[in-house]
């Protein structure tokens, strides 16, 4: 089933465009969001949840439209926008008090389990906690009001790899019994690789690629050789090729690789891809 579809999704910038953002996400699965600084990320972040909007196009959720049944989507979606920040000086039992008022359907004995899951004290202030424990703390409110998709923008940013590593597992845990799925924006591709199924690459407020994870890093290779070998013909199928007085590293659609013979081959994995993907 289809949670979340985004189609044609414009916006206009005096600096900034995001032009015909579209693709889908099934139930059950970790989608990665990724595209450097100033991309678009966060701009389709806020798009879909029409946080700011959008100058056109279409977001349904569970097969409700966005725009016409507003208040019935985002009960289904659990947001978690940047870097975590509430009140500060609030305690954790004071701002899930205040939240459960906007969801008709917050379970509160789920509240309590889910603190005593992440280990989170209801007595303690927002300002006490690390960062890793606000976004838990923000998954716990989600979770709490049974929201079906997790939206999570930059989650990991600025954790160490331990608390990078916990909230990993977490997330793949949330969406074992198929009922819940996640779209996960973020420049950290090593988490990706750790548990995203599909991924969606915005460049320059442009989806270049929406699909599986194992599809786009096997449409590609890393290949490498020397001056002599960089010829007229190889050259322009190259994407990002960088050189260097020994010879050159680039990508290659793998559709490409006949015309490779002798060079070195290797896989590619995100980073790669996005780093050559980048420099073009």
């Amino acid at each position: 089933m289809e949670i979340l579809s985004v189609q044609n999704l414009n916006k206009h910038y005096p600096k900034f465009d995001l032009k015909n953002v579209s693709f889908s996400l099934e139930q059950g699965y970790i989608m990665g969001f990724i595209g450097r600084n100033g991309a678009g990320k966060t701009t389709t972040i806020k798009s879909i949840m029409r946080l700011v909007h959008p100058d056109s196009g279409t977001v349904t959720v569970l097969g409700k439209d966005f725009a016409s049944e507003e208040f019935a989507c985002k009960q289904q979606i659990g947001l978690v926008l940047g870097q975590v920040s509430y009140y500060p000086t609030k305690k954790i039992s004071v701002i899930a008090d205040v939240t459960r008022r906007f969801y008709p359907e917050w379970d509160a004995n789920a509240f309590v389990g889910y603190l005593k899951r992440f280990d989170l004290d209801s007595d303690k202030t927002i300002k006490e906690l690390s960062d890793g424990m606000r976004v838990k703390f923000a998954l716990a409110l989600a979770l709490s009001h049974k929201a079906r998709l997790l939206i999570l923008d930059e989650p990991t940013t600025g954790l160490d790899p331990v608390s990078r590593d916990d909230l990993l597992e977490l997330f793949q845990e949330l969406i074992e019994n198929s009922e819940r799925s996640i779209l996960f924006s973020t420049q950290i591709t090593s988490d990706l690789e750790k548990c995203a199924d599909y991924i969606t690459y915005i460049k320059k407020g442009k989806i270049i690629a929406s699909t599986s994870k194992d599809d786009l890093v096997n449409s590609y290779k890393i290949v490498k050789g020397t001056k002599t070998q960089l010829t007229e013909i190889l050259l322009p199928r190259l994407i990002g090729c960088k050189k260097n007085d020994f010879g050159f590293t680039a990508l290659l659609p793998t559709d490409n690789l006949p015309f490779a013979e002798g060079l070195e081959i290797a896989p590619s994995d995100l980073e790669s891809i996005m780093i050559h993907i980048e420099k073009e």
